[in-house]
């Protein structure tokens, strides 16, 4: 398997960040780690391994990068105001950084699948869901798409707009961007098992704005016995993968 350690300095975060890159070619996917992690999150827990046939069968182009959680969603001591400047920084060094580069390393027109595990399914959804035409789909595993639950009643418009469970229900139903979701494949799963409670209730409530704006998605709720932990994520890697290659 061919493995890139990638390192610039972003302008938008004014901070050296990383990107692992895994194969030559293929559709290629974004991938975000989990919550506080950097870009050896998906080798380092046994994802990129349990994917490798994809990678290595040339199907599959895996971009895994850094993230700031620990300045951002993590910090519940630090400022708020400055946490949320930083998640709307962190959301441009994707699109308007870490996107062009998959462009310029895949070769190809295709567009990226936005995904993540846990923290990362939040950040895979907020860039899909804020730009679905930068990105041909997602898919988020265990996520908690809830601002409430990392920043408590503080609301502001920088955490507003990384909030899709605020912003969705204002768009306008005649807006362009629910006709390219339709147009994507919208894949949101999360177990119903031990440290899941909080996944399961804010996709249900995902679930119902996408209900109530026509979007059509894919919100998938596993057993009692799944929970949030990667043995289970391998698991439904292996299920939902082969439905963006339909």
């Amino acid at each position: 398997m061919k493995r890139d350690f990638v390192t610039w300095h972003s302008d938008h975060l004014d901070k050296d960040m990383s990107v692992i890159v895994y194969g030559e070619g293929g559709l290629p996917f974004l991938a975000f780690p989990t919550q506080d992690s950097t870009a050896g999150n998906w080798e380092d827990f046994g994802m990129v391994d349990h994917i490798r046939d994809y990678i290595d069968g040339g199907r599959m182009q895996l971009f895994v990068c850094d993230t700031v959680d620990r300045e951002s969603w993590s910090d519940t001591a630090g400022d708020p105001r400055w946490r949320t400047a930083r998640q709307e920084s962190y959301y441009h060094y994707a699109v308007d950084e870490l996107v062009p580069f998959i462009h310029e390393r895949n070769g190809s027109d295709a567009l990226p699948i936005a995904t993540g595990l846990s923290m990362g399914a939040d950040h895979a959804a907020i860039v899909f869901l804020r730009r679905p035409d930068l990105f041909g789909g997602v898919l988020a595993l265990s996520g908690v798409y809830d601002a409430g639950y990392f920043y408590g009643d503080y609301m502001d418009s920088d955490l507003y707009n990384n909030a899709p469970e605020r912003f969705l229900p204002n768009l306008p139903d005649d807006h362009p961007y629910i006709s390219l979701y339709n147009q994507r494949t919208m894949i949101f799963c999360v177990g119903q098992g031990a440290w899941e409670e909080d996944g399961v209730r804010s996709l249900r409530n995902l679930q119902g704005i996408f209900d109530a704006k026509g979007i059509h998605t894919w919100c998938d709720y596993w057993g009692p016995d799944v929970c949030h932990d990667w043995p289970w994520w391998f698991r439904q890697m292996d299920y939902f993968l082969p439905r963006f290659y339909e």
